[in-house]
């Protein structure tokens, strides 16, 4: 599956700073809040460099988006939708909270 993510929408989704966060040094304050909210998700020698670029943590919440996606917690088009969302593309929102992308398994996995 193909996911495509807008990294703000996504901060927005997940009721975090959305607007801003790449001026500079601002990203920093965004990694904490994220690391806050997710206190499963671990940056390791990266997290340095989140603080420092947004283009890395866009990188990290686009994953999280596509996590969100891969376990059917995202928006997915409606049958009315899907013929344009098949040629024009569809953007994934996230539709439940950072906590449960570590606490589920995919919506089909689930009995």
């Amino acid at each position: 599956m193909v996911v495509e993510v807008y990294p703000a929408a996504s901060l927005f989704c997940w009721g975090l700073t959305h607007r801003g966060y790449k001026r500079a040094g601002l990203a920093s304050d965004l990694v904490s809040a994220l690391l806050e909210s997710a206190p499963w998700l671990s940056l390791g020698p990266f997290e340095t460099l989140c603080r420092r670029s947004h283009d890395a943590l866009d990188a990290v919440v686009a994953a999280l988006a596509a996590r969100a996606a891969a376990i059917g917690q995202a928006s997915r088009p409606s049958p009315a939708q899907l013929a344009a969302a098949t040629t024009e593309g569809w953007i994934a929102l996230p539709t439940g909270p950072l906590a449960d992308l570590i606490r589920q398994t995919r919506v089909e996995d689930r009995s």
